[in-house]
């Protein structure tokens, strides 16, 4: 008798476990894409002095300022490796999940957010941008619990590119 009804109470978990949600994947994703998209939307209207340019069709945004745009001819490419300096914040915030202060890391840009791999190309060695990036082109409905970065989370980065080599 205790082995059918341990039976039967795994199989109610089991079952309970697997009722779908109402919402489709596609329905929410377009859902936080227009959230992320009004939230960039409303900073840079409440900062009309920042002169932001989108990246081709997509939602990141980046901003050069004269001067900061970095010398150089580079050939961008999945396995570009970049050294960097950078500030993480989350936009709607101000709260900063990531600095590197006086270290520099180096990664391949295939291997980081796709915000990263959209804006940096967008600047030379020497160059800085900062990059306002919407939460499906960062770490999307995945919170980072190791940095303290919600899901969905609005990015604001300020990059230096210290170096770039193929």
């Amino acid at each position: 008798m205790n082995r059918i009804l341990i039976v039967l109470l795994l199989l109610g978990v089991i079952a309970g476990g697997c009722v779908k949600s109402s919402v489709s994947p596609l329905v929410q994703y377009n859902k936080q894409k227009e959230i992320d998209d009004n939230l960039i939307k409303d900073y840079l209207a409440a900062n009309s002095t920042l002169k932001a340019k989108r990246v081709d069709t997509t939602g990141v945004f980046y901003i050069v300022n004269d001067g900061e745009e970095g010398t150089g001819n580079v050939l961008y490419t999945n396995s570009t490796q970049v050294t960097v300096g950078y500030t993480g914040k989350i936009l709607t915030s101000g709260f900063v999940f990531a600095q590197t202060d006086q270290f520099h890391p180096s990664y391949i840009l295939g291997s980081v957010i796709k915000g990263w791999q959209l804006g940096i190309p967008q600047i030379r060695p020497g160059g800085k941008v900062r990059l306002l990036i919407p939460s499906r082109y960062a770490y999307g409905p995945y919170a980072q619990d190791s940095i303290h970065l919600p899901a969905n989370s609005v990015l604001d980065f300020q990059i230096q590119l210290y170096n770039v080599t193929n």
